[in-house]
């Protein structure tokens, strides 16, 4: 689907369930901020909830009949909340068959973020929202992707982001991306750069710890200038980083950190840590992609 320049959509990956909306609010509001229309796309391999044949084991005809029946009344009953909740947005849905991972991996590629939830909850319910659907399309996605809790979230005042940094290309990238967010709702941005010490130790600490405080400066302070609305806090914090960023989600408006863009994580997002934060975080986790060629 071809969008006029700068006008991709804000992609959404609809809940099955009505009573989870918080992915669905997050991305009606960033729409609106960002004056960019809203494309709600719901993805079934599966019966959708709410579906129950009766009368005996149903043909294929009638269960894929009924499957689209009960997957577009889902899809309509979320557009129709999109668009009560801001009018001024244009919605559009899209039901499509498929895993939701390679559904919503295929329309980020026109996109200018894909918003989706987090069920937390037991892998066995874990069916549409996951870990199975968050990583392998945070991994792939050419945009940034947010993936947000379904639990309740109150950030603490004033209202802030916390984006992770480790002096990589990539980090600088979710700095860019965080600020703009900041920017966007009015609140702060604290950048954070987390030390975990060698199992072994290190020679001199406090050369060690001066160093983090260097790279953050140099990736975080040019780049602010973009925003100077933005008040911006700088921290290098000793610790295990999936610790660390899970303590700090609960206070804030969002977690902001980068990706290689092309598969797999770096930095403060490597391997487990990828999946603790996704997994821990009490605020919307935004991974942002590294564009190789800027």
């Amino acid at each position: 689907m071809a969008h006029p320049a700068g006008r991709k959509p804000i992609v959404v990956g609809v809940d099955p369930d009505p009573d989870r909306r918080a992915a669905l609010a997050w991305a009606v509001d960033e729409a609106a901020r960002r004056r960019l229309p809203l494309l709600l796309v719901l993805a079934q391999n599966v019966p959708t909830p709410g579906y129950r044949p009766t009368g005996g084991r149903p043909s294929w005809e009638k269960w894929n009949e009924a499957l689209h029946e009960t997957g577009n009344r889902v899809l309509n009953e979320a557009v129709a909340f999109a668009e009560s909740r801001r009018p001024q947005v244009a919605v559009s849905g899209l039901l499509a068959e498929g895993h939701p991972a390679w559904v919503l991996r295929e329309h980020a590629q026109d996109a200018t973020e894909v918003v989706l939830g987090s069920w937390h909850l037991s892998a066995a319910r874990e069916l549409f929202i996951s870990a199975a659907v968050a990583l392998p399309l945070v991994s792939h996605a050419p945009c940034p992707v947010v993936v947000v809790p379904e639990r309740e979230h109150v950030p603490r005042q004033p209202p802030h982001f916390v984006v992770g940094v480790d002096g990589s290309p990539q980090s600088a990238a979710a700095v860019d991306f965080a600020l703009e967010e900041a920017a966007l709702r009015g609140a702060a941005l604290r950048a954070l750069y987390v030390w975990r010490p060698p199992v072994l130790g290190v020679l001199n600490e406090e050369a060690a710890v001066q160093e983090c405080h260097r790279l953050l400066s140099e990736t975080v302070t040019v780049r602010s200038a973009a925003h100077p609305e933005v008040a911006l806090h700088q921290e290098v914090v000793r610790g295990h980083p999936v610790q660390v960023l899970t303590k700090v989600s609960e206070d804030a408006l969002g977690l902001v950190v980068g990706t290689r863009g092309h598969g797999g994580f770096t930095g403060m997002l490597l391997g487990s840590v990828s999946q603790g934060v996704l997994h821990h975080a009490r605020c919307p986790v935004i991974t942002v992609p590294y564009a190789h060629d800027q």
